[in-house]
């Protein structure tokens, strides 16, 4: 087990080393098992390190009135409209249904089960559920549960009731749905519109609709950037999840749209990547980082959000993945993950419907500056970058510019604060990723379960963590408090890979493959930074924070000799600030170490 000291991680997190390993130091509410090698023997807390204790969530008092509120919203939406169908019409949703692990027939089944009827007929109370029509219900979610505080680990469904197809299979159940009442967190009543479809069909649907069109030019004139009955020219700069997203609404909506992107294509940008990682041949404009589909492409594939796993927003989006060839169950799991082996083809289908819609995508295209007159944007000068010696700049006029570049186009915040653009620097996160064995956090995660998780094909999935410390009053030697250590990106059965974008700067990042089938697992570890850690960089104006990273990542380089060598520890030796012992070293899956 090692943790290698380079940086990892999305928004701005690309720095090196961890501020404090007092920030990882003592708890006793984190990961622990007799075999797991941050534990010391003998006693003392100095250095455990264990899995996060799950418990319920602290209700405030100001969170006890939004949830009241919630609770008579739900009241008043499941209460029957005059002259409406009532409750023989709309969904019932039904989350929290719990199907113990032993009799459900695993992560990849995604259908109504017999076990799963039996827990949703003692939620509708209803006496027999071998009565119950399997096809009145869909499946939402699933998600697995192996906490300790458990019987047994079970796999946790949201399900939705189609009232109208309930009732006509089976005319019995209308007793108990006239009976059901909504209750915050596990039952819900939903009118008769279905969640959103993919945007695809979305805006088709919005395009057969409408009388005048999808008034784009309606809403660019307005804002005088073109003449009228003329398609606004917009230029969209990088092709990630947000541009590729905003070039598929522009061009549905009508406008003569540009993608610009700086490095290769999927195809081209997958070899220059073997080359980076096998030879340690560094392409400065097709890496990790820049390239068809973003940083995210050789990352980890995972769709996870904080704003509302069930909303209509994010499952038009998951469904657009899914029109573009993601598997089905993204829109099922509680954890979706599409991995990179599905992310390239994926990729592929986008960019072919955004040139069937007129879109034109210039790779090997990158923008060196805007052209700005009487304060409005007009345009961008853009360079070939597959010129190696500085390749002549050509001026690209747009009425409109999107910028979506993403968290590594340094160069690009640069050129916006030379033209004073307003920006204002936020705290982010930096640290470590550490590596350790898949069937060890398997094991500590489940216990005699593990059996059954073979390697991403057994019915369980393979098994992930989260950890979180912080740093309180007790550690009074610390300069700050109140800081906190956490995981973030925990990769399972993944693998350490390079995202320099500079031969003189380190930073490695995490992913899987869809999987999960190695025999290794990584997370980031990390704490938040704010403007008073990067003070001494002040003089860099609202990019203090870019270039306290640079200087953390040079270190990151130095410390590993160059040549793109990851210098790492094992976890013990970090804990307690001591150099490896020679004779000592874990084996790692990423090869390029120096221990240190």
């Amino acid at each position: 087990m090692a943790l290698a000291a380079a940086a990892s991680g999305f928004h701005l997190q690309s720095i090196s080393l961890l501020p404090s390993p007092c920030l990882l130091s003592s708890n006793p509410s984190h990961l622990s098992h007799n075999g797991f090698p941050w534990r010391r023997r003998g006693g003392g807390a100095a250095g455990t390190v264990r899995c996060a204790k799950r418990t319920g969530k602290r209700r405030y008092p100001s969170e006890k009135k939004r949830l009241d509120r919630r609770h008579k919203e739900l009241l008043r939406q499941a209460a029957p409209e005059e002259g409406s169908a009532g409750r023989e019409a709309g969904y019932w949703r039904l989350s929290k249904l719990a199907v113990p692990a032993r009799d459900d027939p695993g992560k990849d089944f995604t259908g109504v089960s017999p076990p799963l009827l039996q827990a949703i007929a003692k939620a509708l109370k209803f006496p027999v559920s071998s009565m119950l029509p399997e096809e009145a219900f869909s499946v939402i979610r699933k998600s697995f549960d192996a906490r300790k505080i458990l019987k047994e680990p079970q796999f946790i469904y949201t399900v939705d009731v189609d009232v109208k197809k309930l009732l006509d299979m089976e005319p019995r159940t209308w007793d108990f749905i006239a009976r059901l009442e909504p209750k915050l967190g596990t039952i819900e009543y939903m009118s008769d519109e279905k969640i959103a479809s993919d945007l695809v069909s979305m805006l088709n649907v919005e395009k057969q609709d409408s009388d005048d069109g999808l008034g784009l030019d309606d809403i660019v004139n307005n804002g005088s950037l073109c003449s009228p009955r003329k398609k606004p020219r917009v230029a969209v700069v990088g092709s990630g999840p947000s541009g590729l997203f905003a070039s598929l609404v522009l061009a549905e909506l009508g406008a003569q749209v540009t993608l610009l992107e700086r490095g290769q294509p999927v195809e081209q940008r997958g070899r220059d990547i073997g080359a980076l990682a096998v030879r340690r041949i560094l392409n400065l404009e097709s890496n990790f980082c820049f390239g068809e589909g973003g940083a995210g492409t050789w990352s980890d594939g995972k769709l996870v959000t904080r704003i509302g796993r069930n909303t209509d927003g994010v499952q038009a989006v998951m469904k657009t993945f899914v029109h573009f060839g993601a598997p089905p169950n993204i829109l099922v799991d509680g954890k979706p993950h599409l991995g990179t082996d599905k992310l390239v083809p994926l990729l592929q289908n986008f960019r072919h419907h955004l040139k069937e819609l007129g879109v034109t995508i210039r790779f090997n295209t990158r923008v060196d500056d805007l052209v700005v007159e009487d304060e409005q944007v007009k345009g961008v000068v853009v360079s070939d970058t597959r010129l190696q010696l500085d390749s002549p700049n050509q001026t690209l006029s747009f009425d409109a510019v999107v910028l979506a570049v993403g968290h590594s186009a340094r160069d690009t915040y640069s050129m916006l604060l030379r033209h004073n653009i307003a920006m204002n620097p936020k705290s982010f996160a930096v640290g470590l990723r550490i590596e350790h064995p898949q069937e060890l956090i398997n094991d500590i995660q489940y216990s005699e379960l593990a059996a059954e998780v073979h390697k991403g094909r057994g019915r369980i999935p393979v098994a992930d963590y989260k950890i979180v410390k912080s740093v309180g009053e007790e550690n009074a030697d610390l300069p700050e408090q109140n800081r906190s250590c956490y995981s973030f990106c925990m990769c399972p059965g993944g693998q350490v890979v390079l995202t320099s974008t500079n031969p003189s700067e380190l930073c490695i990042n995490g992913m899987s493959f869809s999987r999960r089938a190695s025999k290794w697992a990584n997370s980031a570890f990390v704490a938040t930074v704010s403007s008073h850690d990067f003070k001494s960089f002040e003089s860099h104006g609202s990019l203090a924070g870019v270039e306290f990273q640079r200087e953390f990542e040079r270190r990151a380089a130095i410390m590993g000799g160059g040549n793109f060598v990851v210098p790492a520890q094992r976890v013990t030796d970090f804990l307690s600030n001591r150099l490896a012992d020679k004779n000592k070293l874990p084996v790692a899956n990423f090869t390029k170490y120096q221990y240190i």
